[in-house]
């Protein structure tokens, strides 16, 4: 599907220079001579490559469609993923590589959206939060404010992130996925 260059959006997965690329950041620039453009940091699925590009509202781009299916993630075999398809049970491996600092969030039975390009996968789409322990941190501290003052802890997975001083040991806490970051306390 042919999009105009100044429709680009965040997330938006298109085909350039031969290549499948995902748009990061965006901004619309107006100099003051010459046409309005966007700026767009683009960043390539296949070998994650970063390059800036800009695109006047006269070109066309081709916006890729991409099927997203739901899938179960089963087990870790040295750098394969592997995940089974919920609808047809067939099951993929993907490589750590492709899936990123994402991987360590991975649990098994974990339930994630595969997003594939004409048969080959792409992405993975983790939950957008996840409940993990507390393995370590440092003891609650009595007195202390709560106001900005975060602790390191390191979690069930080996991750390290960093907690507001009421967190402890054995403690259930909700990490957000795209950031690593502490959330909430678990219920």
């Amino acid at each position: 599907m042919k999009i105009n260059g100044n429709a680009i959006r965040p997330g938006n997965v298109i085909e350039h220079k031969g290549g499948l690329w995902v748009a990061v950041k965006i901004q619309h620039t107006q100099p003051g001579k010459g046409g309005a453009y966007l700026q767009v940091e683009l960043k390539n699925l296949r070998d994650g490559t970063k390059l800036n590009e800009r695109f006047r509202s006269s070109e066309t781009v081709e916006r890729a469609r991409l099927e997203q299916k739901d899938h179960q993630f089963l087990f870790e075999d040295g750098d394969l993923l592997n995940f089974m398809d919920t609808g047809t049970y067939e099951q993929v491996a993907i490589s750590k590589e492709l899936v990123g600092d994402k991987a360590q969030f991975l649990q098994d039975g974990m339930q994630v959206e595969i997003e594939f390009y004409e048969e080959e996968p792409l992405n993975v789409l983790l939950p957008e939060h996840i409940t993990l322990e507390i393995s370590e941190t440092e003891p609650t501290v009595k007195g202390q404010t709560a106001a900005s003052s975060y602790k390191p802890a390191i979690l069930e997975n080996g991750m390290r992130i960093m907690v507001p001083p009421f967190c402890s040991s054995g403690e259930k806490i909700v990490v957000n996925t795209e950031t690593s970051e502490y959330a909430k306390r678990a219920d």
